[in-house]
């Protein structure tokens, strides 16, 4: 024996670090003056610093005032009740942002409970699903978020990936994706489809092409897995961009799905993680509702016992008030609005520059996201030479462009993609 003892941990595999809080860290480290953030999904305003709602800068406030005496106690399991009344009433209920206090017919066949964020959502329901429908795969858009896979694996269900994005068109590669699933899909097994704003690409199916997925879903028996993170935040417009989860629910004859809401975006509440799994279920007894939400408190129970709840008080204070509400749609225009403006910018500047390559896709596509089409190798030397980070897909967080950075993003889009590359 030489003294030196063998730690039990050093047989523990290689995982790999994730690229966004990755790039995150590198960017916070490089003191270049113009060096530009487009990796994190967080919204910034036009001089680059983070952007609390001012809706809700005004509930913290008067949350603060009120000084609540229980503002720190236990929440149920399953979350606070008032908050999933309008979590639910937001993700299905058509023109209401802001709820009547009458639980809608179609809302009794939902069972709601609350999550840490869309990522407990998506792993909550991922358990609901591996442990009792026991799926033979889950079928995830090639691309899709990275942490999807993550969840997934975690739980030992093989995957499948449905084609989704064409690279040569910057478009979606509709035909193959139905043709795939046609094909390959079978009775039961899982397909998770981005409600709007798809990530990473920033393209989302039309109304007709919904439709059709919608079909295919019936007819080969698949179970819907929706991710909701950016209702709202997309368009502006929580009805709208609500409209493929509230087609498929009202579907005949009705079709199980699950559905994970996220509000870190369109309320701003990044780091207060307030989030909610809805579970839609056919049979409408009390008794299987109630069992149904008894196995999710169980799932929670094993994880984080109870969920967080600041940022649920100033989603349900907000929700719950008709011109609260409004003051957040408002907010939700400003954001949607500046995104929009910052794409056509960078669109503009790449064509005034006369950049090689079409750059139509990016004011297409809807929100905080944009594949931009650039390959690995143009993202390294934006970041080595010009201190612009990125995911090395390509992808880019439109909200972390604004009127100061914009030219300078173009300009060093243009250099790289011009042979030979130009200096700015």
């Amino acid at each position: 024996m030489d003294g030196k003892s063998i730690s039990c941990f050093s047989a523990l595999p290689q995982v790999e670090t994730d690229e966004v809080f990755s790039l995150l860290a590198a960017f916070r480290s490089d003191i270049n003056p113009q060096c530009v953030n487009l990796g994190a999904g967080v919204y910034c305003s036009d001089e680059g610093k983070s952007w609390p709602l001012r809706v809700v800068e005004r509930v913290e406030e008067e949350l603060s005032e009120h000084k609540d005496s229980g503002r720190h106690d236990y929440l149920p399991i399953e979350g606070d009740p008032r908050f999933l009344a309008v979590a639910r009433r937001l993700t299905f209920s058509t023109g209401a942002a802001f709820p009547t206090g009458q639980e809608q017919p179609t809302e009794r066949q939902v069972v709601s409970v609350q999550t840490v964020s869309g990522t407990g959502a998506n792993h909550l329901g991922a358990r609901l699903l591996t442990e009792n429908l026991q799926p033979r795969c889950v079928w995830l858009s090639n691309p899709t978020w990275a942490n999807h896979h993550t969840i997934w694996q975690s739980l030992g269900v093989p995957q499948r990936t449905y084609p989704y994005y064409n690279a040569s068109s910057n478009s979606i590669d509709f035909d193959a994706m139905i043709d795939v699933l046609e094909r390959e899909a079978l009775p039961q097994d899982v397909i998770v489809l981005h409600a709007c704003a798809h990530n990473p690409t920033g393209l989302d199916p039309t109304k007709e092409q919904w439709i059709k997925i919608a079909e295919l879903c019936q007819q080969k028996q698949l179970f819907p897995f929706f991710d909701s993170a950016y209702q709202g935040f997309a368009s502006g417009d929580p009805d709208q961009d609500a409209w493929a989860v509230r087609y498929f629910h009202q579907l005949q004859p009705p079709m199980e799905m699950c559905v994970a809401q996220s509000f870190s975006k369109n309320f701003g509440l990044y780091g207060q993680r307030a989030g909610a799994l809805h579970v839609v279920v056919n049979d409408l007894s009390q008794a299987e509702r109630d069992n149904v939400k008894a196995n999710l408190a169980h799932l929670i129970r094993t994880e984080y016992s109870v969920p967080p709840r600041y940022g649920s008080t100033i989603v349900r204070t907000i929700l719950e008030s008709e011109s609260l509400t409004k003051e957040w749609l408002d907010d939700l225009q400003h954001i949607s609005g500046r995104i929009r403006s910052m794409r056509l910018a960078l669109y503009n500047e790449l064509c005034r520059l006369g950049t090689p390559g079409s750059w139509r896709h990016i004011i297409d596509q809807i929100g905080m996201f944009s594949y931009t089409g650039l390959s690995p190798s143009e993202v390294e030397v934006l970041r080595t030479r010009f201190h612009i980070y990125m995911l090395s897909s390509g992808r880019i967080s439109v909200a972390g462009l604004n009127s100061k950075n914009v030219k300078y993003v173009g300009a060093a889009i243009h250099a790289v993609r011009t042979d030979p590359p130009v200096a700015i």
